[in-house]
Order: structure tokens, then sequence, then C-alpha cells
């Protein structure tokens, strides 16, 4: 098994959280682009202000390297019209996976026909531009039911609404990696959220990403069966070292 085929390889801060300059963060980024092309991740994952960045770097690397952005990142909370224009640019610019932030305090507020238009809307027009889509739903903010209830929503429209032939290509993602917890508690993939995802989401595939930070925590989500890892340690994983980001 080649575990670099399952890391998508993260970096989202803003210049602002990395406490850095603009232009220092642009060569962040470009750094982690070429960290990706050199050890042949499955992935880079972006912000949509880097994809088009990123698309040369990889095409003149004649690179398989693929790109995925976030979409209404970190929060989810904005209009189905921007989460739609946001995806569409980032296609423009050529990316392959799209990541959005389902407005998951919406989903808690009851609003469901909402969360199930947006779910379909987005999910549309990632499919039909031939991309793949994560729906983000940020298990930290929610309880085990409202997991449960979340999942089974998103699959339920995939189901519903797309052929079966495309379910491998809608993913259920379990966090952005920034959801801020109290008490030190994890805001991102734990073993028991990840199950549940599972059970759930089935048959659309699972993303854990957030807090795996070495090569054990990722074999144990692989063997688990999630299809995908989101992770700012992609080199570190494969090189079998522990990191010490909280990505």
């Amino acid at each position: 098994m080649n575990i670099k085929q399952f890391l998508d390889s993260t970096y989202l801060k803003t210049a602002q959280q990395a406490t850095v300059s603009k232009n220092e963060n642009i060569e962040i980024n470009k750094n982690s682009i070429q960290e990706a092309i050199d050890f042949g991740f499955k992935l880079i994952m972006i912000r949509p202000e880097v994809v088009f960045m990123a698309k040369k770097m990889i095409s003149d690397a004649n690179s398989k390297v693929t790109i995925g952005t976030v979409i209404d990142f970190p929060l989810g909370q904005k209009t189905l019209e921007y989460k739609l224009n946001e995806a569409q640019n980032a296609i423009d610019d050529g990316a392959d996976d799209l990541d959005f932030v389902v407005n998951y305090e919406a989903y808690k507020e009851g609003k469901i026909d909402l969360i199930k238009n947006e779910v379909l809307k987005c999910t549309a027009l990632g499919l039909q531009n031939n991309k793949i889509v994560k729906w983000i739903i940020e298990v930290a903010a929610l309880n085990d039911s409202q997991i449960i209830g979340l999942c089974t929503l998103i699959k339920n429209v995939v189901v519903s609404n797309f052929k079966e032939s495309q379910y491998e290509n809608v993913f259920v993602k379990s966090s952005t990696g920034f959801y801020q917890t109290q008490n030190n508690l994890p805001n991102g993939a734990t073993i028991h959220a990840i199950q549940i995802m599972l059970e759930n989401s089935f048959p659309l595939p699972v993303k854990a990403a957030g807090g795996v930070r070495n090569y054990e925590e990722a074999m144990t989500m692989i063997k688990l069966g999630v299809k995908r890892i989101g992770t700012s340690s992609a080199k570190v994983i494969v090189e079998g070292n522990e990191a010490k980001n909280e990505y």
C-alpha cells in the first residue's frame, strides 16, 4: 500500500493566522506545493487564491499531484450563491477537489431544507465539472446524534439525486482543523467520530482531517476505512516521525 496516495497535504493558513507577511505566506504555499510534487502525494490542499499558482507549478513539473481547495472556509455560514461562486472560480483556476464547509450551525438550528439544497446544488456543480466534492461537517462542533444526522442527510441527498457511479466522488470529511474547542478537546478527526461517519455515510467515502500527525495515526484511520487523510504533516507521516502541527 502506498500511503502517499491517501494523503491530502494541507496548508490553509492565511498570512495573519501564520503571523507572517503576505509574501512570506506565498513562499510557504510554494514550498508546500513543491513538497507535494517532490513526494508524490495524492493532493495539495490550499486556499482558493493559491489554486492558479499551484496549477502552474504542477503543470510545469509534469506532476500527477491533484489540487484541492476549500469553499466557504472555515465557518460554512455564507450563502449558497457565495459557495457556488467561490467553487466556480476555483474550478476555473484548475482545482480538482472542492471541499465545502457545510453550514453546520444552520443544521443544528434545524434548517434542514437549507442544508439539503446547499448539498444538492454544490455537489451538482462539482460533479458536472468532473470534480471531487467533499463536505466538511466539523465534528468538534457536533454531538454524536448531530454527526449521524448530518452524515445521513448528505448521503441521502447524494444517493437520491446522483448516479451510483458518482458516489465515490462525494466525500464526507470530518473537520476544518480550525474549529476552536474548549478545554483543549480535539478539534479534528477522532477514532470515535470517524467510526460514526463511516457507519452513517456509506456508500459515500470518508476523509479524516485534522489531528492526524504520525504514521501510526494515519494507518489507524486507513484501517478503519477512510479513503483520504487531510494533514499538514504529510511529509512527517511518510518519514515516520511525529508532527507538532495542530492540523
